[in-house]
């Protein structure tokens, strides 16, 4: 099975209503014959773009490849919340780096949300960039522990930007009897992914980055200088930056042994009224709950719901997408069970056995950041700046992400799919216990 056509057509957005709201550049050239470049980044999402960018900004001739369009993947069609920190909460992390450590993390998980505010902001990308996520809790038990960990980031890391909720609140602001409190992070926020992946596009082409689409790669001579091959072309690189996260597929099997693609979907509801938008989720907040079969949702400019939620066991999506994520939707909002869903799409990320992203320096000259574990908005696109910084010779950040321990999946890539399919019937279990 190939990752990269097994649920889409080749070059073809999906039917998303981000596709539908989005203007992109005009279609780049696929790549053909012998070229030469200083880096080649192979993946054009978040982390791609923005390396590419970086690098250009330092002098680097680049070339930028895509087996689809810039952004098909995962940053053009995930739920658009930029969450701060890591995916994995600071006690977690204290525990599993130190507390100097997890410091370090916390510390370059602010800066990845500021860098996407920065970009948007300096380079007037039309995203929409909205403040405050929601941290939803499902049961009732969970809200001290929330609560909690509010208090020791405000306490212990100086982040005063997060609030605690309690049940009556959290009624008020989203509109559902699903929660019993939670945390209200005003440092993040919300965004049009597939319009900031087009801005960051648009800034490589101007910045001189080669963007070839259409441009699948089929082989890399990991050496100095690397070969990377596509269907038409072989780009000799001095260096390579791998940036496939979900879509590696079997190029690159250290990293595949780490980096699981698992699928995720989102409906789009037809437009409701001020009013009816406002009695769902006040003040425009994306809000995202404590299940680990995730749910998590915001409303459009359009005054849609975004719904992103539902299981899938194994790498097909399922026919009915729009069924699929209705059934979590009406769960949470029983008001929305009979509303016509106008858009439903699915997407391919990438996961890691910790839920930290995996960096890793393969050889000298070759780079690979992904598995950015639903948290890639924000860190996707700052580790794309990091392995450009590592690249021109200042690695410490890309040091910093690659000492954290990626553990490989038992048995790896060959048994990631049954595994992930164990996994998640016991997690869907538990959530509904």
């Amino acid at each position: 099975m190939d990752i990269l056509t097994s649920n889409d057509r080749v070059g073809e957005y999906p039917s998303s209503w981000y596709a539908a709201t989005a203007k992109g550049p005009a279609p780049f050239p696929a790549a053909e014959g012998a070229l030469a470049c200083d880096v080649c980044v192979v993946g054009a999402g978040f982390t791609g773009l923005s390396a590419a960018v970086i690098l250009a900004d330092k002098g680097y001739d680049v070339i930028l490849l895509d087996a689809h369009r810039v952004g098909f993947g995962a940053s053009g069609r995930n739920g658009g919340q930029v969450g701060t920190g890591q995916r994995v909460e600071q006690d977690a992390l204290e525990k599993m780096v130190g507390k100097e450590t997890a410091r370090e993390l916390w510390d370059i998980g602010l800066e990845s949300v500021q860098l996407v505010r920065d970009l948007i902001k300096t380079h007037d990308m039309d995203c929409g960039f909205v403040d405050g996520i929601i941290h939803a809790d499902h049961r009732s038990r969970l809200v001290p522990e929330n609560h909690s960990y509010a208090e020791k980031l405000r306490n212990e890391y100086g982040y005063d930007l997060i609030r605690s909720i309690d049940r009556e609140e959290m009624r008020h602001l989203v509109g559902s009897p699903a929660y019993h409190g939670g945390t209200l992070d005003m440092g993040g926020g919300h965004t049009h992914p597939l319009r900031f992946a087009f801005g960051l596009a648009k800034l490589a082409a101007e910045k001189g980055v080669r963007i070839f689409e259409r441009s699948k790669v089929t082989g890399l001579i990991e050496a100095e200088p690397a070969k990377v091959t596509t269907q038409n072309a072989e780009i000799t690189a001095d260096y390579v930056v791998l940036a496939c996260n979900g879509y590696l597929g079997h190029l690159q099997g250290r990293v595949a042994a780490r980096v699981m693609p698992i699928n995720n979907f989102i409906a789009a509801t037809e437009p409701m009224s001020e009013a009816d938008a406002e009695a769902l989720i006040r003040n425009n907040y994306a809000v995202a709950d404590s299940k680990f079969v995730i749910n998590y949702f915001r409303l459009s400019e359009d005054r849609r719901m975004l719904f992103g939620g539902g299981e899938s066991y194994g790498y097909r999506f399922p026919k009915d997408i729009a069924g699929l994520v209705r059934k979590p939707m009406s769960e949470i909002y029983p008001q929305l069970k009979d509303i016509r869903i106008d858009y439903a799409w699915g997407g391919t990320l990438g996961i890691t056995m910790n839920r930290m992203p995996h960096f890793e320096r393969l050889r000298g000259n070759i780079l690979s950041a992904s598995g950015y574990s639903g948290h890639g908005v924000a860190m996707a696109t700052l580790g794309g700046k990091i392995a450009a910084e590592a690249i021109a010779g200042q690695a410490e950040k890309f040091d910093l992400m690659a000492n954290v321990p990626t553990p490989r999946f038992p048995g790896g890539a060959a048994l990631r799919s049954p595994l992930l399919v164990l996994a998640m019937l016991w997690f869907s279990l538990r959530d509904k216990l």
